[in-house]
């Protein structure tokens, strides 16, 4: 579960993020990854495919939830991260978005990590990487996974992001929303 950064404005992006110091998951951190499992579960229990997150600003004060969609809005970029990407950025400036961590459920896809990157929210925390959800999905329908680790994509832009996750101390947490849910 380390933390990294992708790299800052260079000639070259670096193909492999750096880990940071302090790259472990903090009591704070894992106790709003248990908040965005709540949501995910919401979402499943609305209609819809089980992801939630969750948005702090700079004090760790969670300022914004969001739940997939996807189903009811009938909206294919409806995940829960985009849906929260979309509701912070017209209320928060590039500045403060900096400063914010956006905690998720799930490892956020490719087309999640680019959101975050263009609204530039500085810090990323996930509980359940995207491999373990292809274990749990597979070639399901519903979620035709990339399987495209979101640090890869932080990476590849020219403003840092730091990454944590997932966190194995929720793994059994952040499996068992999506527990029968695939079929």
């Amino acid at each position: 579960m380390a933390e990294t950064t992708a790299p800052s404005a260079s000639s070259e992006p670096s193909p492999t993020p750096k880990s940071a110091p302090g790259s472990a998951l903090s009591s704070d951190d894992l106790e709003r990854l248990r908040v965005t499992i709540l949501v995910a579960s919401s979402s499943r229990v609305n209609g819809n495919h089980p992801f939630g997150s969750v948005l702090t600003d700079a004090a760790g004060t969670v300022v914004l939830e969001a739940e997939n969609t996807v189903v009811t809005a009938r909206d294919a970029t409806g995940h829960a991260e985009t849906n929260l990407v979309r509701l912070a950025s017209s209320r928060y400036s590039p500045a403060e978005l900096a400063d914010f961590t956006l905690y998720t459920s799930t490892e956020p896809c490719a087309m999640c990590s680019g959101a975050i990157y263009w609204a530039g929210i500085g810090r990323v925390v996930f509980a359940l990487a995207e491999a373990d959800l292809y274990a749990i999905t597979g070639e399901n329908e519903e979620n035709p996974t990339m399987r495209l680790p979101c640090r890869e994509v932080f990476a590849a832009g020219q403003r840092e992001t730091a990454v944590a996750g997932p966190a194995p101390e929720l793994h059994a947490e952040a499996t068992a929303v999506h527990a029968g849910f695939w079929g």
